[in-house]
């Protein structure tokens, strides 16, 4: 583990299968207000990191704190109302619901009782948070449209920005590049760069486009066959004689 520290901290987190080591004793620090890019081919144990240190699986050995606190194992909701979002490689969104109401929607799993929301305004009072959310992700054209009927790389933005209503101070992102279009693979990374400048959010990031992930991230870890193979700045990792065989192999 190297000598930098931050308010996420993995520590020696392994998942094994059988004989099968998908993650094997990966820890890394992420700061506040800082990007974090993860890389490594398919079959690395990127997803498998995500998924142990957001309580989707529990890891086998190793740990996991946020802000200090043992977080290691905690369902995704206790996650998400301690400022912990996410977003998955398959998209979530609702695809009969407007725009609008997926957000709603998104934020409504997160605050709250059940009977707050039962004496709540239609919108859940959440109305001016989402038209917010929309404006920042450039949304406000097709707000009242059915999330379905619009491109898959727009539906990729209501997914990231449905992870912002519940205003998390820490987003781990898995492959939000994947079946985007140039155009608007850029526009995602001038967002989460003006997100991380506004806002002070923090991001963890699983990408396979290396120019969005070298442009983005300040920090980067590649990880190959369940461990950090190399970790460090852009240009050190990318050209790191380990890195490119590991993808020269693939």
């Amino acid at each position: 583990m190297s000598a930098r520290t931050g308010f996420l901290e993995v520590k020696d987190v392994r998942k094994a299968y059988g004989a099968i080591k998908a993650v094997d004793g990966v820890s890394f620090a992420v700061g506040p207000g800082e990007i974090v890019g993860v890389i490594g081919p398919n079959g690395s144990g990127k997803t498998t990191l995500f998924n142990s240190i957001l309580g989707q699986i529990k890891p086998t050995s190793g740990g996991v704190e946020f802000c200090g606190e043992d977080i290691t194992g905690m369902s995704p909701l206790a996650l998400a109302r301690r400022g912990i979002g996410r977003t998955f490689q398959t998209l979530q969104v609702f695809v009969k619901l407007s725009v609008r109401d997926n957000l709603i929607v998104a934020a409504q799993e997160f605050k709250g009782t059940l009977a707050g929301r039962l004496l709540a305004k239609p919108d859940a009072g959440l109305g001016e948070h989402a038209d917010r959310t929309i404006e920042m992700f450039r949304l406000k054209q097709v707000a009242h449209l059915p999330a379905g009927s619009l491109s898959y790389g727009q539906q990729k933005l209501i997914d990231i920005a449905m992870a912002f209503m519940a205003a998390p101070r820490l987003v781990l992102l898995d492959e939000p590049c994947a079946g985007v279009n140039p155009s608007l693979v850029e526009q995602l990374r001038e967002l989460l760069v003006e997100l991380n400048g506004t806002q002070g959010g923090s991001f963890v990031v699983i990408e396979h486009n290396m120019d969005f992930i070298m442009g983005l991230c300040p920090h980067v870890i590649c990880m190959v066959e369940g461990k950090v193979l190399a970790e460090g700045p852009p240009a050190t990792v990318q050209s790191n004689r380990q890195v490119l065989e590991a993808y020269l192999g693939n």
